[in-house]
């Protein structure tokens, strides 16, 4: 019986250590990789100003039919 209580105890370590991996992941990366697919996604879609200057690194963009600007990386 003293072993089957250490196997349980060990399988409920487990069990929360991957609740709690699981829900690291769900509520910290993937928002972040989430919103930066999205803007990837709008980066390519989108219309952007012509750059300035020749040192640039981002630019003001909006997406066809909408004045919402947003910054994009500059892609010469």
């Amino acid at each position: 019986m003293k072993e089957a209580t250490g196997e349980l105890n060990t399988s409920v370590v487990v069990i929360v250590a991957i609740g709690a991996m699981a829900a690291f992941f769900y509520f910290t990366l993937w928002p972040l990789i989430r919103g930066n697919v999205n803007s990837s996604t709008n980066c390519s879609k989108a219309i952007c100003l012509k750059c300035p200057t020749n040192n640039c690194k981002e630019v003001d963009c909006h997406l066809p039919g909408d004045n919402n600007y947003f910054k994009c990386v500059w892609k010469g």
